[in-house]
């Protein structure tokens, strides 16, 4: 699934064509290198699902204008963008979207710099987008959270004890903060209705909570031709996403005597700590729980009011939260 999706939602698919031109015209960078490394990540193939469920929030109001919106979409794909390239330094990722990282090309220091530098026009479009104050605060609180989410990933690498309830808190601002804020700023922005602002946040996290789930699935279960990035790729950087943490306490030593070798873990190694993830039911629970926290995104949906615009965040997200890449 790629942005061919947005094919079946007509009223948004010229606006995110349109948005794919202004990203690029927005990032500038007076370094050749890093510049088109951005670029090439912003043209890769991304979903572009933070701007769209952006605008079809917005479709709720009609206060904004054009170019405030397209300023407001801007900013959600670019602030994305910029935890991507962070990520990639965290998790020492050789490509990302069929294209190879910037840290792997030029280094930690450069891609550091690089997700800083998308930081700075992810707030300038915030500006162009809204001169609110609480709206501004509003990105400021949700990219404290969603920092906190990744220095959060980093404690708990290679953590066999991992439990649940600190894998939600994690992936909460991880992901789900950036999809409850897409929701939030396409209603507000726009001037929804308070029936409609007051359901943004649940619905956005909802769907982040299952869409993280969904992506820790594919890395177990995933076909690397579709998804695009290698399978198991979370393991071999300490990253003990759901699958792992729900089969580990069905066979604990069977698990330590692999994971205890950390970075050491050869191919066979993970190969096995895979097969041995499916065979204690990891792979199986993880989708479980994708399914509840789906379902729990679906319900909040149809809370909203009736009409086209619902009618599309409910397909959107059935299609998203059950998706196989």
């Amino acid at each position: 699934m790629d942005r061919q999706l947005w094919r079946q939602f007509p009223q948004v698919e010229p606006q995110l064509n349109a948005l794919q031109k202004y990203l690029t015209a927005a990032v500038q960078l007076d370094n050749p290198p890093i510049h088109n490394k951005i670029l090439a990540l912003l043209n890769s193939g991304g979903k572009l699902l933070r701007p769209g469920y952006f605008y079809l929030f917005s479709e709720f109001g009609e206060q904004a204008t054009p170019e405030q919106l397209q300023a407001g979409a801007a900013a959600l794909e670019i602030l994305h963008v910029g935890t991507l390239i962070h990520d990639d330094v965290i998790d020492e990722s050789s490509t990302r979207r069929g294209v190879r990282t910037i840290q792997m090309k030029y280094g930690q220091r450069n891609a550091i710099y690089a997700g800083d530098f998308m930081f700075t026009v992810y707030f300038n479009q915030v500006l162009k987008s809204t001169l609110d104050r609480t709206l501004v605060q509003n990105h400021v609180n949700s990219m404290h959270q969603i920092l906190w989410g990744e220095l959060q990933q980093m404690d708990l690498n290679y953590k066999e004890d991992t439990t649940l309830d600190a894998y939600l808190a994690e992936i909460s601002g991880k992901t789900a903060e950036l999809f409850a804020l897409s929701c939030y700023q396409g209603a507000m922005v726009a001037g929804a209705p308070q029936t409609v602002t007051d359901l943004t946040r649940e619905i956005g996290l909802t769907i982040g909570y299952a869409y993280q789930m969904l992506d820790d699935i594919l890395d177990y279960a995933g076909d690397p031709k579709k998804t695009k990035k290698p399978i198991l790729e979370d393991l071999r950087s300490g990253v003990y996403s759901l699958p792992l943490l729900l089969a580990i306490p069905k066979a604990p030593h069977d698990f330590h005597r692999l994971l205890k070798k950390q970075r050491a873990m050869t191919t066979e190694d993970i190969q096995t700590v895979q097969a041995l993830v499916t065979q204690h039911d990891g792979v199986a629970a993880a989708r479980r729980l994708a399914t509840k926290w789906t379902d729990k995104a679906l319900a909040s949906i149809a809370q909203l009011p009736a009409g086209p615009t619902r009618d599309d965040l409910a397909k959107l997200t059935t299609m998203l939260l059950r998706r196989d890449h």
